[in-house]
């Protein structure tokens, strides 16, 4: 048995016979603050960040196949400011604490940005395009990273 199973195997073992769950464990530490929705509001928001999960993958393939422009028209639609109706952002506001409407204004804001570069860099792709164009790509997902980091819906 090679060393690499022999870990794996072992740490298996320690995990299964441990008397706690890793999710207590992580429930017990998590201090972000607990949003609550209603029901209709909490699947809403749960069904948005998925396709917020989804856009960015969606992006990340057009970028790594050249298609800059798509990946710009895919930010706008599904992440940037035009599209905070067709998340129903006016509705949910009044359910989320100001922090997290800023984040997630924040966001948008980013998204939006993220597309002025890239369709900047598809007209003028200088040395530097690509580098900025990942830059603005960071702004969005560290709005991402800001929101769930603080709060939580569970």
């Amino acid at each position: 048995m090679n060393i690499l199973r022999f870990l794996g195997l072992t740490l298996f073992l320690v995990i299964s016979n441990s008397n706690f769950s890793t999710q207590t464990v992580m429930a017990a530490e998590d201090n972000r603050e607990l949003v609550k929705l209603p029901a209709m509001m909490h699947e809403h928001m749960l069904a948005n960040m998925r396709d917020h999960l989804r856009a960015l993958d969606e992006i990340l393939v057009e970028l790594g196949d050249g298609n800059v422009d798509k990946a710009a028209e895919i930010a706008e639609k599904r992440l940037g400011m035009s599209s905070m109706s067709l998340h129903g952002a006016g509705h949910m506001a009044k359910f989320m604490p100001e922090g997290m409407q800023t984040i997630g204004t924040g966001l948008h804001h980013a998204a939006s940005q993220f597309v002025i570069v890239a369709r900047d860099a598809e007209v003028d792709p200088g040395k530097d395009a690509q580098h900025k164009v990942y830059k603005a790509l960071h702004g969005i997902t560290e709005a991402c990273n800001a929101c769930h980091n603080a709060y939580r819906l569970r």
